[in-house]
């Protein structure tokens, strides 16, 4: 079994450092997380690369929800490219369009705004039928994991859907589980193949987004995440 990977939600430069110096591999990078994440100015992405040898994965998305139009779109391409100037390694997005299934032309279009891979995100929890959402959007160009809890209300919730489609190997090799993931929920986790784990506030003292990330805290949720995988 390959080691599986955590990755961590980082604001700035001061939360790439912790996170990586707790143990982490990966940052998801966002700003304005009191509206689920929005896309961070390329002076923060540089920021964190100077900061930091992690790989990046920056979020593309310009409102709260998961509603876009032209306009945003074309805006979130051109965001895309300058990202990827300032250090981006991979995007993190998802669409859905107004009946509520995965809005494959806004993501092509944003994802294909460079060559970098990207991770969709919860998108598909929230998309009216999930197995079908999930069919759609795992042959995108580029995709190369899917951040999902397996239910809109978290991964406590979402942890038997997880584990079901984990039975395909190419499906466990997809998803990354997050969404109020909990320490106790990593074990059944990595032993169905899911082997890429995020957390956010979960890092943070007493969880809270105005509290920096905690080195301390993500290196208890790395000793989890080894100790699971054996």
């Amino acid at each position: 079994m390959r080691s599986p990977l955590l990755e961590v939600i980082a604001l700035d430069a001061a939360d790439a450092a912790a996170a990586e110096a707790g143990g982490a591999d990966r940052l998801e990078v966002v700003t304005g997380m009191d509206r689920d994440g929005l896309t961070p100015s390329a002076a923060t992405v540089a920021a964190i690369r100077a900061a930091t040898r992690l790989p990046l994965r920056v979020m593309l998305r310009g409102g709260e929800g998961f509603r876009t139009d032209r306009a945003e779109v074309a805006n979130l391409r051109a965001a895309a490219v300058e990202l990827a100037a300032a250090g981006a390694d991979a995007f993190v997005l998802g669409f859905l369009d107004p009946d509520g299934d995965p809005d494959l032309p806004a993501m092509a279009a944003v994802s294909t705004a460079t060559d970098l891979p990207w991770t969709c995100h919860r998108a598909i929890d929230h998309a009216r039928d999930r197995e079908a959402a999930w069919r759609q959007v795992r042959g995108l160009p580029g995709l190369d994991t899917v951040l999902t809890a397996g239910s809109p209300r978290g991964v406590g919730e979402g942890l038997p859907w997880l584990v079901r489609q984990a039975c395909d190997p190419a499906d466990a090799g997809l998803i990354l589980a997050g969404g109020g993931l909990r320490p106790d929920q990593v074990p059944s986790l990595v032993a169905a193949g899911v082997l890429q784990l995020h957390v956010g506030s979960r890092v943070r003292p007493e969880g809270s987004w105005a509290a920096p990330v905690d080195p301390a805290q993500v290196r208890a949720w790395r000793v989890v995440v080894d100790s699971a995988a054996g």
